[in-house]
C-alpha cells in the first residue's frame, strides 16, 4: 500500500502551476517536497473546509487550477462540498487521501474505514471524473489524466495510516502564507 508520502511525491511531479491547498496530515509531508507560494497550508480548527476554500479559489480567478488535499476524516466532516463544487465546470481536483484514521489527532479509526466507498459518493455527488488508487503504481497510471482539464475531479488515494504522528504546524503563519497566495495570483 502507498505512503502518505507516496501519494504526495507523484502529485509534486505533475503539479505544474496550479494551486495546492493541504489540510490536516498533508500539512505535515507537502514542505518536504515544495515550498511554491502557490502552497497554502490549511490547518484550522474546523476539518472539511479545504474543498471550499479550493473551489473559491477556483471561483475568484477562473482557469486556476487548484488541487485541495484532504482526508477522509475531514471529508466524512463535509460530503456536502462534494455536491456544491460538482456544480462547477473548474479546474478543483479533489485528492482523497485516505489513511482510514484520524490520523493528527491520535489515530482513532475513521468511522467505517474500509467500508465507505467514496467513489460512490462523490459520484452520486454528481463528480463525473472519479480515479481510485491503492498503491503508487495505480496512481502514477492515472495521474496526468485525472490532473488535466476541468473538473471537478475526484482521486480517492488509500494510503496506509500511521498513528502516533503528531498533530502538524504551518510551515508559515497564516497572515504571510495570505500574502504569499495573493501575490502569486494577483490581489484580489
Amino acid at each position: 500500500m502507498m505512503t502518505h508520502r507516496d501519494a504526495l511525491e507523484v502529485l509534486a511531479a505533475r503539479r505544474g502551476d496550479r494551486v495546492v491547498v493541504t489540510t490536516m496530515g498533508s500539512v505535515a509531508v507537502w514542505p518536504q517536497l515544495s515550498d511554491s507560494p502557490l502552497d497554502f497550508h490549511y490547518l484550522p480548527s474546523s476539518m472539511g473546509q479545504g474543498v471550499p476554500l479550493g473551489l473559491g479559489l477556483c471561483l475568484a480567478r477562473p482557469g486556476r487550477g487548484v488541487v485541495v488535499l484532504v482526508g477522509d476524516g475531514g471529508l466524512l466532516m463535509n460530503l456536502g462540498c462534494l455536491v456544491t463544487a460538482a456544480q462547477f465546470p473548474v479546474p478543483l481536483h479533489i485528492l482523497l487521501i485516505d489513511n482510514a484514521l484520524y490520523e493528527v489527532t491520535g489515530g482513532q479509526p475513521v468511522p467505517n474505514a474500509g467500508r465507505t466507498d467514496f467513489a460512490a459518493l462523490a459520484r452520486g455527488s454528481g463528480i463525473e471524473r472519479v480515479y481510485a488508487c491503492g498503491s503508487r503504481g495505480a496512481w502514477e497510471a492515472v495521474a496526468d489524466e485525472a490532473l488535466a482539464g476541468d473538473g471537478p475531479v475526484f482521486v480517492w488515494l488509500k494510503v496506509r495510516g500511521e498513528v502516533g504522528k503528531p498533530t502538524p504546524a504551518a510551515p508559515r503563519p497564516m497572515a504571510e502564507q495570505i500574502a504569499r497566495l495573493r501575490a502569486a495570483l494577483g490581489s484580489f
